[in-house]
């Protein structure tokens, strides 16, 4: 037997908001950042929806993704995977989405010049195959796209520009995430509000690396270059690198996450080609909502969920003891073999009560 969801959990959205107009809200601007931190924002929405304004510059670039191992990327806002936008449900996001060149103040700094054409999906919109087909731009374009958040929860989004072209651009980094808060806030199983203090976003990301016959990698000279030895490695299924926040080391050794005891961290997590399993090693998920959408009444104190090919996972945990935390793929190949996890140092004091040594390590002394 199904368990119901408690009297009342599900929440009714006011139709006030659901049918304020476009032409009533108030333009507002976001600076994205690179993750796996996010913008700074509220919790619960404090007043109509808003038409959030966005931009993203498509940048083809290379990167060494672990030692020895350079690949062609494609990576919005220069970032793979690419920044997180924050709106609530209701919410308009306005995108302009810049395919650089040398033209622009991001690419004369990089000295980058794009090649190819580009576009967004973002798994969160409605129609135009998730405005992938009105975003549609060469090197030198930019196009806005202004679509309405419906759905609460943390969405994919990606390039998309057709056939081959799409798994290219989504395997070479070209994928991310939009956080869609309710307007309430996040609440619990028994719909109690949730507030975290922290949020950190984990973009799973998975490479296929052409080898010479020496078994080293192979190194090209441009994106599309790469293309056609990557695409005949894609064909296999099998990846050669898989990593989080684009390269090997990223979060565990490049970029130090930290929390103190006590504090609730909110955990995004993300895969836009492959299933991921995400535990945190010496934790749990107090609560995890199912495929990252947070309509759906959350599961209370899990082990290890799911992430599904193209989708998502958020989960919350508040932290009881200090130390060092791994946060990872559950296939512990894809973690330990792979460069698929993250650390997250916890500070602020031990409770022997929750656990302690009951005897220190010793010789064994041969008796039963």
């Amino acid at each position: 037997m199904e368990e119901s969801e408690p009297e009342g959990w599900k929440l009714d959205s006011d139709p006030a908001i659901v049918n304020f107009a476009l032409a009533d809200a108030v333009s507002v601007d976001q600076e994205l950042v690179a993750p796996p931190f996010l913008p700074p924002h509220e919790q619960v929405a404090s007043g109509p929806p808003r038409v959030v304004n966005i931009r993203m510059e498509i940048v083809e670039r290379e990167e060494e993704i672990a030692p020895g191992v350079f690949v062609w990327q494609m990576a919005f806002d220069n970032s793979v995977p690419g920044p997180v936008p924050v709106v609530f449900q209701w919410d308009w996001v306005n995108l302009t989405l810049v395919n650089g060149t040398t033209d622009s103040v991001l690419f004369r700094q990089l000295g980058a010049d794009n090649v190819f054409l580009h576009n967004i999906d973002f798994h969160a919109s409605t129609g135009a195959l998730g405005g992938g087909g009105l975003t549609k731009i060469a090197p030198g374009q930019e196009v806005g796209l202004l679509w309405r958040a419906k759905k609460a929860g943390l969405f994919v989004y990606h390039c998309a520009p057709g056939g081959q072209m799409v798994p290219y651009h989504v395997v070479t980094g070209g994928n991310g995430a939009i956080l869609v808060l309710p307007r309430e806030g996040l609440r619990d199983g028994y719909g109690k509000p949730i507030r975290y203090d922290r949020a950190f976003y984990f973009g799973e990301q998975d490479y296929y690396v052409p080898l010479n016959e020496d078994g080293t990698s192979r190194r090209f000279g441009s994106f599309a270059e790469q293309m056609g030895p990557m695409l005949e490695v894609m064909k296999g299924l099998v990846p050669t690198h898989i990593a989080f926040n684009g390269k090997y080391g990223a979060l565990t050794a490049d970029i130090r996450l930290e929390a103190e005891v006590g504090e609730t961290i909110l955990m995004l997590h993300s895969q836009a080609n492959n299933p991921s399993f995400p535990h945190l090693i010496g934790g749990h998920g107090d609560w995890v909502w199912p495929y990252g959408k947070f309509n759906n009444q959350p599961d209370e104190g899990l082990e290890s969920w799911d992430v599904v090919a193209g989708g998502t996972a958020a989960a919350v945990y508040t932290f009881k003891q200090d130390g060092l935390y791994a946060y990872l793929n559950h296939n512990l190949i894809k973690a330990f073999l792979y460069d698929a996890k993250a650390y997250i140092h916890v500070t602020g004091g031990w409770d022997d009560e929750l656990m302690t040594n009951s005897f220190e390590a010793r010789p064994m002394t041969g008796k039963p």
